[in-house]
């Protein structure tokens, strides 16, 4: 894919990473559904790590220019959480190859999304612990782990589809030759 269109599809997934939120914090499901890395780990996934990681730090500081969400406070850990979703989707999914497209992006996606969150949440650490507040194994895992489980498990199911129906669109480079893209839906 040439570097013009993976910087279309990052400068796209950077304009969701305001759009999403904005919709789904009108819905009241902002929080649990994290729309912001919906776009970020799809861009790591479709454009690479350095367009991952560009998007993952991009995103939520555009989004929090324009809407004041995250607020400057919450961009202390909300870049390292975002960052790393970009960046080690885009690592792994790029050497990841099983020869079936869901598989493939899940075993990029599990260890992104686990990565982003103890990254985020040492972040949150760090920041509770500049203020003077305590921050405990406890608040991480029920902020990172916990609370997340709604959009972890949304993220689960629309990211493989969206790389599959974009790559079956032609909008993106196939994985794998098509007759092997239509066995691997599993």
């Amino acid at each position: 894919m040439s570097s013009v269109k993976r910087a279309t599809i990052c400068s796209f997934c950077i304009a969701l990473c305001y759009v999403l939120p904005l919709a789904f914090h009108a819905l009241g499901v902002g929080s649990a559904f994290s729309p912001m890395h919906i776009p970020v780990l799809l861009c790591g996934l479709l454009c690479g790590w350095p367009y991952g990681l560009f998007c993952g730090v991009a995103g939520p500081v555009i989004s929090s220019l324009l809407s004041g969400m995250p607020t400057a406070a919450q961009l202390v850990y909300f870049i390292p959480e975002l960052a790393a979703y970009g960046f080690f989707a885009g690592l792994l999914f790029a050497r990841i190859r099983t020869g079936r497209l869901y598989r493939d992006v899940y075993l990029a996606l599990l260890p992104a999304m686990l990565l982003g969150r103890v990254l985020g949440g040492a972040a949150h650490a760090l920041f509770f612990l500049s203020t003077a507040r305590t921050y405990s194994l406890a608040l991480w895992a029920g902020a990172y782990l916990v609370g997340t489980l709604p959009g972890a498990a949304a993220q689960m199911v629309v990211l493989p589809l969206l790389v599959s129906v974009l790559m079956r669109a032609g909008l993106i480079p196939r994985r794998y030759p098509k007759n092997e893209e239509d066995l691997s839906r599993g």
